[in-house]
Order: structure tokens, then C-alpha cells, then sequence
């Protein structure tokens, strides 16, 4: 009987893997057998994830990767074609933000997270799927969102956009590759400490106001990711497909509470 949530023999692509949430989506991955390729707009700050995987047994590819240009996306692509020859898992990490007001959000702002946000992932997706996903009958495509694919909060106006896009967009794809054994799922964090947001975390105050609000009085921990993201990348979601999983504790179904904000 296969081992729950192998990986063995499984390759997986994973964008933006340089930190935060995409390094531990590698190393999680890496550590139940999958072999990756990771990316980064610089292949220097790949230098330390490669290290640490190739010490895990597995292999790894490190390629550059600007998810905002179609022909980076299809570089890596087809880089990672040559490599491996196939791809099992798909992992459309790379993603940006800028908090702001609305009423000071910039057309560049809004460009700027867009494209990366929602359209570097449906490219990156598309090009997955065409090349190597759908010739296979087989993949796992894991967008990811965040809680704002469902709840709104203050100074988040395009970055909300931008994951509510990805948790419709994933309905379609999921649609149009179900029939070639693809299945399309959005893995959504919630209140998670990052680069991104770590000046946020730096105010104790806040911290005690947004755990108050979350139903398991915590925000995430990056320990809290692995096993929803071993779920949809493993043969054990086979039948799991245009999902939206959210990992908030709780607080995307707290609908009378007042929403956190940087106060």
C-alpha cells in the first residue's frame, strides 16, 4: 500500500521560493520525494534552498523566473521540460503586494500586483498544463490565495482583487483540464507572518488584537501549511478539485467580527 502523501518519483515546480511561504512550499515538498525546480527573479538567492534540498536526497533545478514576463515564464518552462521531462506539481507562489489606502493606490500599484498576483499565475498555469500536464493526463496545479479570496479588509483593495481572481480563476482551469486527470486548487493562508507583512507582526498590540479575532486565538505558523499543501499535491486529493482551502483559523467563517487592520 503507497504511503500517504508520498511524493516519491514526483517533480514539482514551485515560483518565488527564495523565502517565506514558497521556500517552506519547496522544503515541504522536497521532504516527502518530490524533486523541484525552484525559481527566482535572481538565481543567487536560490543559493541556500538548492543547498538544503540536495541534502535531502532529492534534486533540484534553480531557474530565474520574472512571473510578470511571458517569455520568462516560458523560458522556465520549457528549462524545466529539458531538465525533467515531465511535471507533476505546480506551485504559483510568486506573488507581491502593496498596502495602502485605496483612495492612494497608484495605476502602477494596481498593475503591479495584478500581474503578478493573478496574471503570472494563469500564465504560469497555462504553460504547465500545455506543455507538460495535459500530454501526461496528469497534474496537481496549486494556485495560491489567501483568506482576501473571500473576506476584505482595509488598505488591501487590489491584492483582494487579485486573490479573488485567482479563486475564480482556478474554477475555470479547473473545468477545462479536469478531463486530462489535472486537478486545480487554491491552497488560501491566512493571517501568516511574512516579509511581506512583518512590520505588522512587530506591534504586540495588533498581534493581541488580530488573535482575538481569529477562532483558534493565533495567527499561522508555517508548520500549519504542510499537510493542506501535501494534501492537494498528492495522490490523495485525487477526486478534490476547483477548491478553494483556506488555512486562517477560523477567521474567514467569524462574519461578525470586526476585521483586522494596522490600527
Amino acid at each position: 500500500m503507497p504511503t500517504p502523501f508520498s511524493l516519491s518519483n514526483q517533480t514539482a515546480f514551485v515560483s518565488g521560493t527564495s523565502r517565506g511561504l514558497g521556500e517552506r512550499f519547496a522544503m515541504t515538498l522536497a521532504q516527502a520525494g518530490a524533486d523541484l525546480v525552484c525559481t527566482s527573479r535572481t538565481l543567487k538567492s536560490l543559493d541556500d534552498i538548492v543547498k538544503r534540498i540536495e541534502d535531502l536526497g532529492r534534486k533540484v533545478l534553480p531557474l530565474e523566473l520574472d512571473v510578470r514576463s511571458l517569455e520568462s515564464i516560458t523560458a522556465a518552462m520549457q528549462a524545466a521540460k529539458a531538465h525533467y521531462g515531465k511535471l507533476d506539481i505546480l506551485v504559483c507562489n510568486a506573488g507581491c503586494n502593496v498596502r495602502k489606502p485605496s483612495v492612494d493606490v497608484t495605476w502602477d500599484d494596481w498593475n503591479l500586483i495584478l500581474d503578478t498576483n493573478l496574471r503570472g499565475s494563469f500564465f504560469l498555469a497555462q504553460q504547465a498544463a500545455k506543455e507538460l500536464m495535459i500530454p501526461a493526463n496528469y497534474g496537481r496545479i496549486i494556485l495560491i490565495g489567501s483568506v482576501t479570496c473571500v473576506a476584505g479588509y482595509a488598505g488591501l483593495a487590489p491584492y483582494g482583487a487579485s486573490r479573488g481572481g485567482v479563486k475564480q480563476m482556478a474554477m475555470s482551469l479547473a473545468d477545462d483540464w479536469g478531463p486530462h486527470g489535472i486537478t486545480v486548487n487554491v491552497l488560501a493562508p491566512g493571517w501568516f507572518k511574512t516579509a511581506q507583512n512583518a512590520v505588522m507582526y512587530s506591534d504586540a498590540e495588533w498581534v493581541d488584537y488580530l488573535s482575538d479575532r481569529i477562532p483558534l486565538k493565533r495567527p499561522g505558523a508555517m508548520p500549519d501549511l504542510d499537510g493542506p499543501l501535501l494534501f492537494l499535491a498528492s495522490e490523495e486529493s485525487r477526486y478534490v478539485t476547483a477548491q478553494t482551502l483556506l488555512v486562517d483559523g477560523g477567521i474567514s467563517g467569524g462574519a461578525t467580527r470586526a476585521l483586522p487592520s494596522k490600527k
